[in-house]
């Protein structure tokens, strides 16, 4: 793995300049959430600003704020000292606030100097058309001061992700900006262009510039940052400088030691294999993904947002191409090349997104819960209304379902019996592997309970296989017999329930070498 060097962190703590943007008691809620409580932010001139936690712990809510794409429900922005609003992301360009986000906002068919200046394009004389030659020198220029070689009267769409990234800091730098927020911005890099990135931002750094570094890569925030934030649950839990603190510190501060429940799983025998996954592997993010899950087991899958495990689900399916990768059901070789085959196979997947690809939201239960086995109430092309809605009630009474009728529309119903909805659609497909991508996303405490009793009792008497996908490490925890976990497209370490942790489970999720062997599960 390559070596980065940078001089940020040894920078003497001394050496931070005045400060150039706070957060005093900020506060926001959404319905039903409160996503930050009363947080205290400070970057300082000359910092490099980690700021960490865990998935929904607030990190990204705070720097909407901070880009004028969210506004405060209490608090207040200052920028050196004064007491600021940002209505919108323009706002804050001329306050000199730059957000790098983790999805690019370039367009392909432009070139590198028109998406750098698109909407300030210097005009020639007359003031109607661009200044095609002024803008590709001030693009040269801007590239220049970042080392980097690419010609400005390129297309963006034919760049790699990395040279993508440095035309974003170059866009983010025409606005003069004095703070530089960048969000999971190696989560596509290779290690070599990451060494790039930092040096880049080594030159960025001066008394009177700062960047705010987001991150779950444990050993990056480590060589990069001079000091650490760490959000929890939407509060601040600690600033302090980086040089105090070892990546064991900064995952005890964002996992916590309060555990809601320290239910877990009984021990099990372990059975033959319902599903072998061999060397799965995309052409975008994973590599040679390996696991195993055992009849009547449920094998959990963490990791940190962009890790890999939803991929993995849609790759498994056949919704995203793979590059490589057999799978064996009971034993046997099997071609998933479209979601079609893995339901005849009998795996259903119920999808992170419900509304968008588990339910037809304006369709009533009875016809949501016979959505994957329509065939079987269809005769002579016409579909037997009476026949659906026996299913649907059979399986509303064996899951509670709370509705009105299966003649009710399933957007009215609450989150969890929208789950329970989706639910029944595999169970009356009969499917005996069953993925559950964030089952309890959404859903209330008292539901989510339920939404438990009802995997436990499919694993262990009906003897159901469940890949449950979860950004709950409790829940993990609570649920999986075996947890595997994953960072940037590879597994870092499968867990037998016993002896998994928070602590360890967050040092897997965090850990990245692109020269690791993936463990196989």
């Amino acid at each position: 793995m390559t070596v980065i060097e940078t001089n940020i962190g040894s920078r003497p703590e001394g050496a931070a300049g005045e400060v150039l943007l706070e957060a005093i008691g900020v506060s926001k809620v959404f319905p039903g959430v409160r996503a930050l409580n009363e947080v205290d932010f400070t970057v300082r001139g000359g910092e490099v600003h980690a700021l960490v936690g865990e998935n929904g712990a607030g990190k990204s809510t705070l720097m909407k704020i901070f880009a004028g794409l969210y506004q405060p429900d209490g608090g207040e922005i200052r920028l050196r000292g004064e007491p600021i609003t940002l209505p919108n992301p323009l706002s804050a360009h001329h306050c000199g606030i730059s957000v790098i986000h983790q999805e690019f906002f370039l367009m392909n068919h432009l070139t590198v100097a028109q998406n750098i200046f698109i909407g300030r394009e210097p005009k020639l004389a007359g003031g109607i058309l661009n200044d095609d030659r002024a803008i590709n020198q001030k693009a040269s220029e801007l590239l220049d001061r970042l080392g980097v070689e690419i010609d400005p009267r390129v297309h963006v769409g034919r760049l790699t992700v990395a040279q993508q990234q440095m035309v974003e800091i170059a866009k983010a730098l025409s606005f003069n900006s004095s703070v530089l927020i960048m969000d999971e911005p190696t989560a596509a890099l290779t290690a070599t262009e990451v060494d790039t990135l930092f040096r880049i931002i080594d030159k960025f750094i001066t008394p009177k510039t700062a960047v705010v570094y987001i991150s779950h890569r444990m050993e990056e925030i480590k060589k990069i940052s001079t000091s650490v934030t760490v959000l929890r649950d939407g509060e601040l839990v600690a600033t302090q400088p980086s040089s105090e603190l070892t990546i064991h510190d900064i995952i005890q501060l964002m996992v916590g030691r309060q555990i809601a429940s320290d239910i877990r799983p009984e021990p099990r025998v372990a059975t033959s294999a319902a599903l072998e996954v061999e060397s799965l592997s995309t052409a975008k993010l994973l590599k040679e993904v390996s696991f195993t899950l055992e009849k009547g087991e449920i094998l959990g899958f963490a990791g940190l947002m962009g890790a890999g495990r939803t991929e993995t689900a849609r790759a498994l399916i056949g919704a995203d191409p793979k590059t490589a990768g057999t799978v064996r059901i009971s034993g046997e070789v099997v071609r998933i090349g479209h979601p079609g085959d893995a339901v005849r196979l009998g795996i259903g997947y119920l999808s992170e997104d419900r509304k968008r690809y588990g339910l037809i939201l304006r369709q009533d239960v009875a016809a949501n819960t016979v959505l994957a086995s329509i065939s079987e109430f269809t005769k002579y092309g016409i579909l037997q209304d009476a026949a659906m809605r026996v299913a649907a009630e059979k399986w509303a009474k064996a899951l509670s379902t709370k509705t009105p009728s299966v003649r009710q529309q399933v957007r009215n119903l609450s989150g969890g019996n929208q789950q329970k909805v989706v639910l029944a659609k595999w169970l009356q497909r009969d499917c005996d592997i069953l993925i559950f991508d964030e089952p309890t996303r959404g859903i209330d405490v008292g539901a989510k309970q339920e939404i438990y009793d009802l995997l436990n009792r499919l694993t262990k008497e009906e003897g159901k296989s469940i890949i449950m996908i979860s950004s709950e490490m409790e829940e993990v925890l609570r649920m999986s017999d075996r947890i595997v976990v994953m960072c940037d497209g590879r597994i870092t370490g499968v867990l037998d329930n016993a002896e998994a942790t928070q602590e360890r489970i967050m040092e897997l999720a965090t850990r990245f070498d692109p020269t690791e062997t993936p463990n196989e599960a």
